[in-house]
């Protein structure tokens, strides 16, 4: 077996096939026609001196040798786009790309981060993933992305943290609640409140949760929702109380449509922290952007 006469065009070719699962939908994505690209894999399958697919029915999959081969691709990929980097800072020039993943709730502080960063370095391409804390940690163990921003680094995986900012947890309440204006309340006076939570593994539900718990009172669940947005709309509808970083209730304690609390022991505060797998190496253009979270926080 030799690879000598494969090219990185015919594996970039491979590697759409085999992400695709499709020959078809892969041409399309290349602009390809099916024809040219069937020609590239046949000769890619001489190359390689194996079969790379088999077709069972009507769907294709990755033999022994196709999945080995398309485990290089990804790393191949991986190299070509650091190396880009590398060249571009090596002359000077402010290029290449940053992938983020964020929690949900950061999506009211990152982005203006993320605006005056592209605003200084316009020649550095950011995509952004927003999502929940399952979702993250999802991406994270796949090592999907650059950077990854979130309340709590997870204690299971082996990864590097480094908190750069407070995130204050405060205790909201609708307008017309009996202990609005009430002074120094004791979290034993919230023992028979009916709470909005977020999902089961929120950084956020887990903090409140061990407060609570800390002073005796398992939090009375009224209904768990799966958006800061829709509890804060829930909660002004007087059907409970809730737990919220005050990044997100800004406009809301404003404009009065929530009232915060005044609870001893609140507000609760936790800390936002950018995490990254333990060896990852960061590219030039992450390492700034990075490097801006601590100095403009």
């Amino acid at each position: 077996m030799s690879l000598r006469h494969a090219t990185l065009h015919q594996l970039r070719i491979f590697h759409a096939v085999a992400q695709n699962g499709s020959f078809a939908r892969a041409a399309e994505a290349l602009h390809l026609s099916p024809p040219t690209l069937s020609l590239q894999v046949k000769q890619l399958s001489e190359s390689v001196g194996q079969p790379l697919f088999e077709q069972l029915g009507k769907k294709i999959y990755l033999t022994a040798a196709g999945r080995t081969l398309a485990a290089a691709c990804e790393d191949i990929e991986a190299r070509m786009e650091r190396l880009g980097e590398d060249l571009a800072a090596l002359q000077g020039v402010e290029r290449g790309s940053v992938k983020l993943a964020i929690l949900t709730t950061v999506k009211y502080t990152v982005p203006k981060l993320l605006g005056g960063f592209c605003a200084a370095h316009p020649g550095i391409d950011v995509a952004m993933v927003v999502g929940n804390r399952e979702k993250l940690l999802q991406r994270l163990a796949g090592n999907e992305d650059d950077l990854y921003i979130m309340g709590q680094p997870p204690d299971q995986m082996d990864v590097v943290s480094e908190a750069f900012a407070d995130n204050p947890l405060v205790l909201v309440a609708p307008p017309d609640h009996p202990l609005v204006g009430k002074k120094r309340i004791a979290p034993e006076r919230l023992r028979s409140e009916p709470f909005i939570l977020r999902e089961p593994g929120s950084g956020t539900r887990l903090t409140s949760e061990k407060f609570f718990a800390d002073h005796g009172i398992t939090m009375k669940n009224r209904l768990e929702v799966g958006s800061n947005e829709a509890i804060k709309q829930t909660v002004a509808g007087g059907l409970g109380l809730a737990v919220l970083s005050a990044h997100t209730v800004t406009a809301e304690l404003a404009l009065g449509e929530l009232v915060q609390l005044d609870v001893r022991g609140f507000p609760l505060i936790r800390r936002w922290h950018v995490v990254v797998p333990r060896g990852k190496r960061l590219s030039a253009a992450a390492q700034a952007f990075k490097d801006w979270l601590f100095t403009h926080r």
